[in-house]
């Protein structure tokens, strides 16, 4: 690569992005994922300079002082706060591409069901971050790219994506999504169930954090062979005074059982909708989870209880959504014509 092209980012390499609520992951073409990192911005409310962004933010969550404020700037999969947004992602993409004159084309994960007005939001957010071009993907079929399923076949594959702020069920044939659903429920929401459980049942407060640790701990979707046990520190809602108590793994299955109920629905409600030649392709195959919140304990046996289909994980559901829309970046021309990726809405 000559000087010039190398100094004004000809040849730059094409970057994918899961923007998701909890996380966000960037691909880069030709190294694979090169950046996981919390969906978290931590900034002075008094002059509005960025503080710390990622891990180092997630860590601030609920232990900065009055000045410093640390939050997501994304709910349920979508831009909540454009101007925060804009800054996380100008610094994701300035730590995978450094050279400030390097903008390149971004394929962009979306949930499905987003918005003209929410998918310019993202558009926007990628321009002002340094994006030379927006393609945008919906996360499902990204996710199914990533899982390794030969969507192009004509032959239904339904996947099912639990992410931090939303689920997404799909099925997908001959390259493109034929029946779906999503639902505003994900890792965060059963976060919150279990500490407000905990708050309600043992009157104790803890930190937003915990709730997410207990999930993994000894949270679950149905009933274990062993019970499991954890130790909750907070503070005693009556007294106000440092308090421990145990938390049992079945009693987080109580508290998680609502959000677990409603993905579980929106699986069964996206089968009863879907034609009988493809439910029959359904049957042969299975359901293929992706998305953190597909890790819970217990939660691919409960979908295969509920439904009566083969259900299994991705290789790595963390990751294949991200992955999927790397891959895209190898055909972007190809995808276009297909309408399975597409150009953000213009521009007002």
């Amino acid at each position: 690569m000559s000087f010039f092209s190398h100094r004004f980012g000809i040849g730059h390499r094409d970057i994918a992005i899961d923007l998701g609520t909890a996380n966000t992951l960037v691909y880069e073409r030709g190294r694979g994922v090169v950046l996981s990192e919390p969906s978290v911005v931590a900034m002075n409310e008094q002059t509005g300079a960025v503080h710390a962004v990622g891990l180092e933010a997630k860590r601030m969550l609920g232990r900065t002082p009055a000045s410093i404020s640390a939050t997501r700037p994304l709910r349920h999969g979508v831009i909540a706060d454009f101007d925060v947004t804009e800054r996380m992602l100008r610094h994701f993409i300035g730590t995978v591409h450094p050279n400030r004159f390097s903008r390149p084309t971004v394929v962009m994960c979306v949930p499905l069901g987003i918005t003209d007005v929410e998918k310019r939001a993202v558009d926007e957010a990628c321009m002002e971050a340094g994006a030379r071009k927006v393609h945008l993907i919906e996360e499902p079929l990204a996710g199914a790219i990533g899982a390794g399923l030969p969507i192009d076949e004509p032959s239904a594959r339904m996947v099912v994506d639990v992410g931090g702020g939303t689920s997404e069920v799909a099925v997908m044939t001959l390259g493109a999504i034929a029946v779906s659903q999503s639902v505003r429920v994900g890792g965060y929401d059963l976060d919150e169930a279990i500490l407000g459980y905990i708050k309600n049942r043992h009157r104790l407060a803890v930190g937003s954090g915990r709730g997410e640790e207990l999930k993994f701990e000894i949270g679950s979707a149905g009933p274990l062979e062993r019970e499991l046990y954890a130790e909750v520190r907070g503070r005693d809602l009556v007294s106000g005074l440092p308090k421990v108590v145990e938390l049992s793994s079945e009693e987080v299955r109580s508290a998680l059982e609502e959000p677990v109920r409603a993905i579980v629905t929106a699986v069964r409600e996206t089968l009863e909708r879907t034609p009988p030649e493809l439910s029959a392709d359904i049957m042969r195959h299975g359901m293929v989870l992706v998305g953190g919140g597909s890790l819970l304990r217990g939660f691919a046996e409960r979908l295969h209880d509920e439904t009566r289909l083969v259900t299994e994980l991705a290789d790595s559901p963390l990751t294949c959504v991200v992955e999927g829309a790397g891959r895209s970046l190898e055909e972007i021309e190809a995808l276009e014509r297909s309408d399975r990726i597409a150009r953000a809405p213009a521009r007002s």
